[in-house]
């Protein structure tokens, strides 16, 4: 079992992971991006909830609107940016099955744990 209380700091941070899957926080300052048109999770599905603030999910070009209590599924291979179109920091926890990050951040490559 493992228990974390989260903390809503700056940018993108892994919280908790285990062979399955991870959770993380990400922090998008108003104006701010994650992604782009190469920003594809390969080997995983993420799931993303918006806890505070406002933005815009472009999933394989398409526009989904973000607000607080919007819960998407970005599934693996979909390209997909985040936008914080809002004034306040955008900041979403989101879940990745199986782990797409290392704790440090960084992408794993497809199939690695």
């Amino acid at each position: 079992m493992q228990k974390k209380s989260l903390r809503f700091g700056r940018g993108f941070r892994v919280a908790l992971s285990n062979r399955r899957a991870e959770a993380a926080v990400m922090v998008i300052p108003p104006g701010g991006a994650e992604g782009d048109s190469r920003n594809r999770h390969r080997g995983a599905d993420q799931w993303l909830f918006v806890v505070s603030g406002e933005g815009t999910a472009l999933v394989e070009g398409r526009r989904y609107k973000l607000k607080p209590n919007t819960l998407i599924v970005v599934e693996s291979g979909e390209q997909h940016e985040i936008r914080n179109d809002g004034r306040a920091p955008l900041r979403t926890l989101n879940f990745y099955a199986p782990p797409a990050y290392t704790r440090a951040g960084n992408p794993l490559p497809r199939g690695r744990r």
